[in-house]
């Protein structure tokens, strides 16, 4: 009788056994070709940048830069879109929180394109406001222009990693970011939809 018990016992093991020669999980994906899928004419692009995030011990002030974007590709390679700006920082006496609205065009080069990633270009303007207010007891508020060139390297279907180098410039004292007016560096992710034409 123990015996009969143990005969579907290992079938199920030897049946599964098979199966799992087929799959191999030692190794995460970590890349996938399909860059050029996913940058075509009439696709969306959703997705964020995380400009800053840190804390200062000897400041004691924590920051958070958070950039909510969404956009549409007008042509292969040739996206445009708009994104929030949206800043949190805490230090000793206060907070701040800084917001913004900035359009954006973005271009994908095809010079050094792969299946698994792209180089891009960005160009960004719109306006910015802050809680903090000036010395005459106004919100701060400004125009913002900026370029970036970045780095968009697929790690699944539809999904990429971003690395991106920033130049900022505001009408204002206003954080963007990690710089008032200067240079920063984001990181990010960014999902590319497929539109109607494309499924």
């Amino acid at each position: 009788m123990k015996r009969f018990l143990l005969i579907p016992f290992f079938l199920f093991f030897l049946v599964t056994g098979a199966f799992a020669q087929d799959v191999d999980i030692s190794r995460p994906q970590t890349t996938a070709p399909v860059a050029g899928d996913a940058i075509q004419q009439g696709n969306w692009l959703v997705g964020a940048t995380i400009g800053s995030l840190g804390y200062n011990f000897k400041s004691e002030t924590f920051q958070l830069a958070i950039e909510p974007r969404a956009g549409f590709f007008i042509s292969d390679n040739a996206a445009i879109g708009a994104q929030a700006q949206l800043g949190l920082q805490f230090y000793d006496g206060g907070e701040n929180f800084s917001y913004g609205l900035t359009p954006f065009a973005r271009y994908y080069f095809p010079e050094g394109a792969a299946p698994t990633h792209r180089w891009f270009g960005e160009a960004v303007a719109g306006f910015a406001g802050s809680s903090l207010k000036d010395s005459d007891g106004d919100r701060i508020f400004g125009s913002v222009l900026g370029l970036r060139a970045g780095y968009a390297h697929f790690v699944a279907s539809h999904v990429a990693l971003e690395g991106t180098l920033n130049y900022t410039r505001t009408s204002a004292d206003i954080s963007i970011g990690t710089a008032t007016s200067g240079l920063s560096l984001g990181l990010g992710f960014q999902i590319y939809l497929p539109g109607r034409a494309n499924r």
